[in-house]
């Protein structure tokens, strides 16, 4: 669900992860010490899970051409089919799922629509595309990862996949919003198209729309869409139970409050490069807090 990298530290070796759904870099976040709190069967399935992801991601995000990328997400594809069919594997990372899927019932499906984002990605079709093809791509890149989540966490099938895609969509929107600046750079705009129409910014450009003076008001729209999405999680979450739903409320707890902050700072083109990030010491307390809610 979103932003994974920092999971990094714990990851096992051959795994070997470099980039995670969210497009993030950064070390620490909500999510180790969400992940921290599990027992330690459940977060070795996550890591295993997130192992997956961000290989996947790797592909989709790396220098090679796009025949090159869908060979990779290709043979994922097929590793995944094998898992589930209960043939034989040869990545580490593919192994380590074996007894992942088996103890938490994890869905192919899922797995499937993860490759599927990263296809999204790969060919470089987050483009300001419209706001339909925009929630495809989170319920594929981020919801999907939060149904492998849920289930891994121990909440029950209906409301961990109804949290997962209220959540992955409110999580994405504000990993939008954050990293602005950095996915214009690498040419992509993840931005619906309809908010630029409604707006009256023409252009697809990224950098130009990011400068144009009304693109603010679009910011504001998808910060919106990130409330509501994160409104309908809280209220997913009054009908699970407590413990195994802890790891989204922390997460919860911090993005809504990195929205905040992404509002107050606001979205002219003089800040918008700017990456904002949220203190170690910030994450922890607010974890610590939801934790306690």
């Amino acid at each position: 669900m979103g932003d994974v990298t920092e999971l990094q530290p714990n990851l096992s070796p051959n795994l070997s992860p470099k980039v995670a759904p969210g497009k993030s870099a950064s070390t620490r976040s909500s999510f180790y010490w969400a992940m921290r709190i599990l027992p330690r069967e459940r977060r070795d399935g996550i890591y295993a899970v997130y192992g997956f992801c961000r290989i996947v991601d790797d592909i989709a995000d790396g220098p090679g051409s796009l025949p090159e990328k869908q060979a990779g997400l290709k043979f994922w594809r097929n590793e995944i089919r094998a898992l589930f069919a209960n043939e034989p594997v040869s990545h580490g990372a593919a192994k380590a799922l074996i007894p992942v899927i088996k103890r938490f019932d994890l869905h192919a499906d899922d797995f499937l629509a993860i490759i599927e984002g990263m296809e999204m990605d790969a060919a470089e079709r987050m483009l300001a595309p419209g706001i339909l093809e925009l929630e495809l791509y989170c319920r594929r890149a981020a919801g999907a990862v939060g149904m492998l989540s849920a289930s891994v966490f121990g909440l029950p099938r209906p409301e961990g996949r109804s949290l997962a895609l209220s959540l992955g969509q409110a999580l994405q929107f504000t990993n939008f919003l954050r990293d602005l600046g950095a996915d214009a750079v690498a040419g992509r705009l993840y931005v619906p198209r309809q908010f630029l129409e409604a707006h009256g910014i023409e252009s697809r450009d990224p950098k130009t729309v990011l400068a144009h003076p009304n693109f603010p008001k679009v910011a504001a729209d998808m910060a919106k869409i990130a409330d509501e999405r994160f409104y309908s999680a809280r209220r997913v979450l009054k009908a699970c139970p407590k413990t195994p739903s802890r790891p989204a409320r922390m997460m919860i707890g911090v993005y809504e409050d990195l929205l905040a902050r992404l509002r107050h700072r606001g979205f002219a083109p003089d800040v918008i490069d700017q990456r904002l990030r949220l203190s170690r010491f910030r994450r922890l307390i607010l974890a610590i807090k939801a934790c306690l809610e």
